[in-house]
């Protein structure tokens, strides 16, 4: 019952998903709906084992927001995923890319799904370099820093935090691996490549400025006995900005290895969205459970993990790299780091 409260949303929307997504594979084509209602589970599978990373780093920070943000990230958020990540951000990188327009790639994506697959193909190495930059910066801000206290691989992680007097040294780390991955990319997409990486760094370095000019306007607020509603509104809607922020960039990687399953953008958007649906309800349990708080390393496993994607994403800019690979490495580090917590409290 305790699993029920947390995921009945997810429950009733896979139901109607899945039936979604057999009427229209019927639809498009006589007798395909069980194949197309197979389909959208597999990729909400897919998704799911890709992204129970995302809800550990999402939980971190979602346990400094208020319950009406934390509701707003459950309700709001899972509207920006579905629509915005899963059907209208694709459609806007091949107009952009293809210089087209918005409706003329829709109509695309929902009459000719091969030629828009072969639009977004052309466009996958800057859109997965954006977002392998922007993990990446993620990664390397939540190692070096001066506040990270608890360490799990600690040969490493404690080095890391050394580092943290050397200002600016995760940007240079990131266009370090940008500029060697940039090598072994064809010259006529070459700029394009590394012009999305480095929007991928000024994006991060702009929305986590903004975070903790507004977290600290509110901390000084407090301090001072001067709370204001709309700064810590302002603290929580730049919180909740940020999230959703590095769920697309953990969506990206699912968006364009979805096609490899199917071309119809409609069942990947279904499939995806159950996905993304059970992700941000493992969030909210993960929350109200104090899960972190239990198991302490699960943290510093889901940025091990990210630091793992960002690498494979931009690795993936050159050479296609399997999502079951993605998704066992991911899952390798929350385990490991979920059974040395325990290994932990036991003694």
């Amino acid at each position: 019952m305790d699993m029920l409260k947390y995921f009945t949303g997810s429950y009733i929307v896979t139901f109607f998903g899945l039936l979604l997504a057999y009427f229209w594979g019927e639809h498009v084509h006589s007798g395909s709906g069980l194949s197309s209602l197979f389909i959208a589970f597999v990729l909400s599978i897919l998704e799911v084992s890709l992204s129970f990373d995302n809800a550990v780093v999402n939980a971190a920070r979602l346990e400094k927001m208020s319950p009406k943000w934390q509701h707003r990230f459950l309700t709001w958020g899972i509207i920006i995923a579905v629509f915005g990540m899963r059907f209208l951000f694709p459609i806007l990188v091949v107009s952009i890319f293809a210089n087209l327009g918005l409706i003329e790639v829709a109509n695309m994506a929902l009459t000719n799904a091969d030629k828009y697959a072969h639009y977004l193909h052309i466009s996958h190495p800057p859109i997965i370099t954006f977002g392998g930059t922007f993990l990446m910066m993620l990664f390397f801000s939540y190692f070096i820093s001066s506040k990270k206290e608890i360490h799990w691989i600690r040969f490493v992680e404690e080095k890391l935090v050394h580092l943290a007097d050397f200002k600016g040294i995760q940007v240079i780390f990131t266009l370090i691996s940008l500029y060697l991955m940039q090598n072994f990319l064809p010259e006529d997409i070459r700029l394009e490549v590394i012009l999305a990486g480095i929007w991928g760094i000024i994006v991060y370095l702009l929305i986590d400025g903004i975070t903790h000019m507004l977290e600290n306007k509110s901390e000084k607020n407090v301090c001072n006995i001067k709370v204001t509603n709309t700064g810590l509104k302002s603290s929580c809607f730049a919180g909740f900005l940020y999230l959703e922020l590095i769920d697309a960039s953990f969506s990206l990687d699912g968006v364009l290895g979805a096609f490899a399953l199917s071309k119809d953008i409609l069942i990947i958007t279904i499939g995806l969205s159950i996905g993304a649906m059970f992700v941000r309800s493992l969030t909210i349990m993960l929350v109200e459970k104090k899960t972190l708080n239990q198991y302490i390393y699960l943290e510093q496993g889901a940025h091990w993990a990210i630091g793992a994607l960002s690498f494979i994403m931009l690795y993936s800019a050159i050479h296609e790299v399997p999502e079951i690979v993605t998704g066992l490495l991911g899952l390798g580090f929350i385990v490991c780091a979920f059974i040395s917590s325990l290994i932990y409290n036991k003694h």
